[in-house]
This record gives C-alpha cells, structure tokens and sequence, in this order.
C-alpha cells in the first residue's frame, strides 16, 4: 500500500484578509492594556538591518514585548500572528498572499511582525527576500532548534537572538505595585511576602490573573509536549516520553545521567533519551547547564537542568511536589543569571568534584567572574559549613575571589581561610542586580 502524500493547505485570500483583520483588531484592543516594561525590550534593535528574533518558552511575553518595542517606538508595521488555527499548515508559498493582503489592512509599512511563524515549513526563503527589500522584520518563536537552525543555515550574520524568560521578580513587583526601592519595614515587609508568592506561582504572566493555577500550568505543559514535540519530532513513543518528562520536572534541578533515565522508563536506546531530553530543551520547558571543566569533553557531555519556571515544579497534575524550597531558590537565581548571561555574553556552569560542590560559576571566556551557592537556610551550622566549603572549593578550582552566597533572608558579610563571602537574601539580589550592563563584581 503506498502511504499517503499530506495534501497542502491551501487558504483562500477572501478568509486570510478575514484572519489578518481579526488581528488587527485584537492589536488594537492591546493597545489599551497597562503592560510591564520588560528589560530585554532594550537588545531588540529597530535600526537594525538583521532580522530580531525573540525566542522563548511559549506564553512567556514573547509577543507583547516586540509589541511594545513597535508601540514606542512609533513605528509602521504589520502584524501576523501564525498560531492561530485558521492559518495551522499553511505554507510558505502563501506568504506573498499574507503580505499582499497586510498591504490591504495596514497600508503602508516599514516594519513586519511574525509571531510564532517556525510552524511554516520554508519561512526563513521570506524572510530572506523581505530582509534584501530592506523591509525590517521582527519574529517571535517557541523552538530553539527551528529558529536556530534555520537562521544559521538561511540568514547567517542577518539576524539577533534575543532570549526572553518569565517574569524577573524585579517585573513581577512591577506589575503587582511592589514598591522595590523604599526602605522601611513596611516596603521590606511586602517585598518578602511578593518573593514567597513569586517562588511558588513563578513568572508566566497570564497566571498572575487566573485563580486555577494548576489548570494553566498543566494545560500550558501539555499544549507544549503534544503540539510542540511529539507532533513536530514525530515521538513514537508518547507515554514513555511524558512520563521523563514529569519525571524530571518532578525532580529539577537535577543531572542527567541518560543511562539511568534509560532504564528507568525502559526506553529502547540512550540515543532515544538523549534525543527527548535535547527536545525538551528546544522547546525552553528545560533549561540545561554544563559542568565546570578545563576539558571540553566533560563542559559537553554532563548537563544540569532546571524547569524554565518554579510553576512547573509543583503547578501540574499528579506532580506530588512538597514545597521544595531550596529547588525553587536555586531555580529562580539560575533563570536571573541566565538573563544576565544572555545579555552580556557570558556563560553560566555547576561545579561539582568527590570534594564539594558550587551551584553556578558566572564566566567571561575562561575567566570566572563570580562563584555563587544557593542555601534557602543556614541556620544549622552543618548546611552553612557545607554551602561555604563548596564557594571555597570554587576559589580554589578557578581562582575566583568574587564569592556569593544567596539565601531566603541573611545578610551579611564573613570571611572565611582568609577569603570574604557575601551572604545576601535572594529577593534583595533579584531586585538590586540590574540585568542589563550587571556587573557581578560589584
């Protein structure tokens, strides 16, 4: 029997102009929304000739941020929004039809916005030709890989990456009037109590207005596994692909070890299990970090990885999760640096060796630039030895002299074999450690 050929998706122009004008119309409707200034609306460069690429998690801002971008700076441009249903399996051929019709319902434009357009099979061809018109285009998008690669192979030096998290907790105050600057007892008291909140509901901004949380953060999880990987990388094996995948958002942050995950789920090949857990990371519900090492091999092939928000810890059907708070401190200071990281071009790293361990090394090339432990606690004074010890193992391993430890509420300032360590509250840090032009020696 010969396997049938998937028609194309043809949509006539009269329902595409029915399409691009409901969404026009939502565009203005946005316009009166009160919106939260995101620092990253900074890296996105309207001058520029190369396209803007912002990516990220789905339902992180992705789109209201490029949106605001356009808004202030007064700009003409049109706006497509590709994960509509009405436009799901078009094809690139039909992308004349779209900007012929934006012409109809924007008139003139200088400026192209295609959110999520990585489901267009040949997307990066238009691109292309609308970047050698001169035509500055800004897309949005929810697969690492797709975009990434795509850009690599189709539009090499004419494009910017911009990454785009969650909320800050810096944002999150923002948008629920927390006063972050005013020292009294009031304002500190309300800044701890928005921290508490923040680490257990996260930062995806729709969730600060829905009351079922969990029904969001599940739904939100799924809409991710089944539209954007098991459709897209044709998983054959859906049970065994969620199960890891609960599985190891049940218990982030953790190390891969792929031989172990291979028979726990009893998953045919370790290839297979390293294809899922890379697919994760494309799809941004992983967020992976690489072993501190002199030697390349062991920077490749050991991985940490982390939920991209502490409401995938807990927020999720049958998750079982206590209230983990020391996972949760370390996962909202990794998500932080990750956007310090982004921004100024460094690279983020564990160490872990038989002697101790340090949660995240912050570096410029190879030069370590500051050595952070998370402790939620330190009252006890075996979990304040231990936490010290691997911020001392971290001095010795890279002769970073730049050490920090972050904690839920402690302040102070100790040495220790003759080295000073910082010990600051993680609220304080996330508030007063600006993420653009961050100086973590400071």
């Amino acid at each position: 029997m010969v396997a049938k050929t998937k028609e194309p998706v043809v949509i006539d122009k009269r329902t595409l102009e029915v399409v691009l004008t409901d969404q026009q119309q939502e565009l203005e409707a946005k316009r009166k929304d009160v919106l939260c200034h995101r620092a990253e609306e900074q890296l996105i460069d309207l001058k520029s000739t190369q396209a803007q690429v912002v990516i990220g998690v789905r339902r992180s801002g992705k789109s209201t941020l490029c949106f605001q971008a356009l808004e202030n700076a007064g700009v003409r441009y049109a706006f497509v929004d590709f994960d509509d249903e009405r436009l799901a399996g078009i094809e690139a051929k039909q992308l004349n039809d779209i900007l012929e019709i934006l012409y109809k319902v924007y008139g003139d434009f200088e400026y192209l916005f295609l959110d999520e357009i990585q489901d267009v099979e040949g997307w990066h061809l238009f691109v292309n030709r609308m970047l050698r018109t001169k035509m500055h285009v800004i897309i949005t998008g929810s697969n690492a890989k797709l975009l990434s690669g795509e850009l690599a192979t189709h539009l090499s030096g004419r494009a910017k990456e911009i990454h785009l998290y969650p909320f800050s907790f810096a944002e999150y105050c923002t948008i629920n009037t927390i006063d972050t600057v005013l020292k009294t007892t009031k304002a500190e008291g309300h800044r701890r109590a928005a921290f508490d909140e923040y680490m257990k509901d996260g930062g995806f901004p729709e969730l600060l207005n829905i009351s079922d949380k969990r029904t969001y953060v599940n739904d939100l999880v799924g809409n991710i596994l089944k539209r954007d990987i098991e459709r897209r990388y044709k998983i054959s094996y859906k049970e065994a692909f969620e199960q890891l995948t609960h599985h190891l958002l049940n218990v982030s942050p953790t190390q891969i070890v792929v031989s172990n995950l291979t028979e726990e789920f009893h998953i045919k090949s370790e290839h297979t299990v390293k294809n899922y857990v890379s697919y994760l990371r494309q799809a941004f519900l992983l967020i992976g970090i690489k072993k501190y090492s002199r030697k390349s091999k062991i920077r490749v092939s050991q991985e940490k990885v982390y939920p991209v928000d502490v409401a995938m810890m807990n927020r999720r059907e049958n998750a079982f999760a206590g209230e983990n708070l020391g996972w949760r401190l370390e996962t909202v200071v990794l998500i932080h640096l990750l956007r310090q990281c982004k921004i100024n071009g460094w690279d983020l790293y564990y160490l872990s060796e038989r002697s101790g361990e340090c949660d995240f090394l912050v570096c410029n090339g190879n030069n370590v630039l500051q050595a952070i432990q998370v402790s939620y606690d330190i009252s006890v004074e075996k979990t304040r030895k231990r936490e010290i010890n691997g911020l001392i193992l971290a001095n010795k391993m890279s002769g970073c002299n730049n050490l920090l430890l972050l904690t839920d509420h402690d302040y102070n300032e100790i040495e220790q074999n003759g080295l000073p360590i910082r010990i600051r509250p993680v609220y304080e840090w996330c508030l007063h450690a600006d993420p653009i032009g961050f100086d973590p020696i400071a």
